[in-house]
């Protein structure tokens, strides 16, 4: 039987993902219909790095589906501790649990895991690789909130570098047709060309431009994504101190930019974002955070309906 994974953001097509908008959209407005899906069934959470969101809106998913969760929060609790694989451990849990989300330092891992998962293995955050959920509820938020996908500018303000959430986000809109990306960030923590030129593969027609200055993807972008810069993925606390409050948006800020771009953030913020933009209404960071539950609720029926070759 082939078990399908969700592994990376380029695994799913647009037309796959309008199907699990479509659900995660039904969903919001019927949860009740949806209380008792997944009765029954067990997701197992493997969490080797922190998290609050992710871990916890996969949890909340589950159990408002009606199913149940075991979860490793910390490697030092685990197997993990004594020297057990990777793959030993997808194989052990994956008798246990008919879904496994996984977050991981290291780069790829969830790539492993899935080929030694007997049942659907979803990627919560490899390393800087890939965070193909975050993508998931960046695009539904992107969906809800500006009802298209083409024609969008799109700015990406931050660490451009080692932001997993900016690597998924930018190759699935690069899919869409007249798509053009502002890509703001000091030159330590500019996008990896690997992450251009694979912009580029998906479509040759898509507009990069790189800059230093916040205000000029204000100025223009349909979507501010801001990001934190990330302390974890600095080899010394002097280099992320220098780095840390390079770019910090403001009320006074935001005043150039258009009354419908809409200002995005995957969180944890630290001092990115002034506490007193939460008030703008452009500001959309905590509706995006709730409609990361409901996209998870989607994409677990949906994955657990191709498993048994069914219907969400």
């Amino acid at each position: 039987m082939t078990v399908n994974h969700f592994l990376g953001s380029l695994d799913f097509l647009p037309e796959e993902y309008n199907t699990v908008f479509s659900l995660a959209s039904r969903i919001i407005d019927s949860p009740m219909d949806y209380a008792n899906r997944c009765s029954g069934r067990l997701m197992a959470t493997l969490f080797y790095e922190p998290s609050t969101r992710t871990r916890l809106s996969f949890e909340a998913a589950m159990l408002r589906l009606g199913g149940g969760v075991i979860s490793v929060a910390n490697a030092k609790t685990s197997s993990v501790s004594k020297g057990e694989s990777l793959g030993d451990t997808i194989r052990t849990v994956g008798g246990y649990a008919d879904l496994i989300v996984l977050r991981h330092p290291k780069e790829g891992a969830a790539v492993l895991a899935g080929e030694y998962s007997p049942v659907p293995v979803i990627n919560g955050g490899d390393g800087a690789r890939e965070h193909p959920t975050q993508t998931l509820t960046d695009l539904f938020t992107i969906q809800r909130f500006k009802r298209r996908f083409d024609g969008l500018t799109v700015a990406f303000c931050g660490d451009l570098r080692y932001g997993r959430t900016v690597h998924s986000l930018v190759k699935v809109l690069a899919r869409y047709s007249d798509v053009r990306f502002i890509l703001i960030s000091p030159p330590e923590l500019r996008l990896p060309d690997r992450i251009k030129r694979e912009v580029k593969g998906i479509n040759p027609a898509a507009a990069l431009e790189e800059t230093t200055r916040m205000e000029d993807g204000l100025k223009n972008a349909d979507i501010l994504y801001m990001t934190r810069i990330q302390k974890e993925r600095f080899f010394n606390e002097e280099d992320y101190i220098k780095l840390r409050d390079t770019y910090i948006l403001t009320a006074d800020k935001l005043s150039v930019a258009s009354a419908e771009m809409i200002v995005m953030h995957p969180l944890p913020r630290v001092t990115e974002i002034d506490y007193a933009v939460d008030a703008d209404p452009r500001a959309v960071y905590f509706d995006q955070a709730r409609f990361g539950m409901f996209a998870r609720m989607a994409l677990i029926l949906h994955l657990l309906a191709d498993k048994e070759g069914g219907d969400a």
